[in-house]
């Protein structure tokens, strides 16, 4: 499928109407070490008054961005006096949760629940005031099964879960092939077997599936198990981006604290030009904060690949949360949803400008 297709024909989709998955947190391997962890403290004077701000975030490689700034400080050291307290989460819809109800402030969430939220609040709890990262799906294959793309009519492949983002971007995939699936029972040319991305692993192994459309690191995951990888999602989107981690932030701790909002985000710019600038440094500090939040690290030959498919970025990609939502409509899992004032990127964009960074843009779907 070339790239320069139309943005509304790719990629992946949100269920606004159907509980979401996640990215799971996957751990596998061996302890890892991170020789350089800087332990900042809350001192000095505290950001909009405040004693804490609550983040939340998935243990995920997908979510670099605060995995890493938790654990090399970039959190705390914006924030000054005020405490940057954490919480992890293995599902979107209980991070939707927690910061309906002030559990979290300020969250690192995939584009589904973050449309999902949105959409069922009646555009009234969140905001997406930033990106994070794009990319990191893969579709990974039996090669003694499928050793071709037209091969994958007819087999058995595992999406994480029911309407979220990796099994709509497969049921979009596969009609643009030309097939026929019901979405609902995922029965027709293909079977989509809905599989928990912790879980996935082991039925691969026991050939229970043949391939996965999994988000990392449960792709590199299968690849280490024998799986190859027939096709990386990147590949079927302009410019090979795609939004796969937003920031998102309760409508409510924007109005009331921009300072705190804008530390933050100061913090995630900060951080994404450190990834980006030390990715070898980033990775091991990545994975040593995994260790801690899930009590298992990635292995080398899972780690390395799954964090080459993952681009961190400031730029929400807005376009293409727009046309993930556009093929959950197109699939019949979602009506039109109405996104208008789900972006506001006012407080991103004045940190970027401080920076001397260029701007980025909503697609017109931002509060004026």
């Amino acid at each position: 499928m070339p790239a320069n297709r139309s943005l509304f024909r790719r990629g992946l989709a949100v269920a606004a109407a159907l509980p979401l998955l996640a990215l799971a947190a996957c751990g596998y391997g061996s302890r890892a070490t991170d020789d350089a962890t800087a332990e900042v403290v809350a001192e000095g004077e505290k950001t909009d008054g405040l004693d804490t701000v609550r983040i939340g975030y998935f243990g995920n490689l997908t979510h670099a961005t605060p995995l890493v700034a938790h654990r090399k400080g970039f959190f705390q050291k914006e924030l000054g006096g005020t405490r940057a307290a954490y919480q992890v989460f293995n599902a979107g819809p209980s991070e939707i949760e927690a910061l309906n109800s002030g559990s979290i402030d300020i969250g690192w969430i995939g584009p589904s629940p973050a449309i999902n939220g949105y959409t069922k609040s009646l555009g009234k709890n969140l905001r997406i005031i930033g990106g994070s990262a794009s990319g990191g799906v893969k579709l990974v294959v039996d090669p003694d099964r499928i050793k071709s793309l037209k091969d994958v009519k007819g087999k058995r492949i595992a999406t994480p879960q029911l309407g979220n983002t990796q099994d709509v971007a497969f049921l979009n995939w596969i009609a643009e092939q030309g097939w026929k699936v019901d979405a609902e029972s995922g029965k027709g040319d293909v079977s989509v077997v809905r599989s928990d991305n912790k879980v996935t692993p082991g039925a691969f192994a026991s050939g229970s599936i043949d391939g996965a459309w999994v988000p990392e690191p449960t792709a590199s995951k299968l690849v280490a198990d024998g799986g190859e990888v027939l096709l990386d999602e990147s590949d079927l989107w302009p410019d090979e981006k795609f939004v796969i981690t937003n920031i998102i932030v309760s409508q409510t701790f924007l109005s009331e604290h921009p300072e705190a909002v804008e530390a933050v985000l100061r913090a995630s710019v900060e951080t994404n030009e450190w990834i980006n600038a030390h990715p070898d440094e980033a990775k091991r500090a990545a994975n040593a904060q995994l260790e801690r939040d899930t009590g298992k690290p990635l292995p080398a030959e899972v780690l390395d690949p799954a964090w080459e498919s993952i681009r961190i970025t400031d730029d929400p990609l807005a376009a293409t949360l727009e046309a993930q939502a556009r093929h959950a409509v197109d699939a019949g899992l979602l009506e039109n949803p109405e996104l208008d004032g789900i972006y506001d990127l006012r407080p991103l964009n004045t940190v970027l400008a401080k920076a001397g960074k260029p701007a980025v843009d909503d697609a017109g779907l931002g509060t004026r």
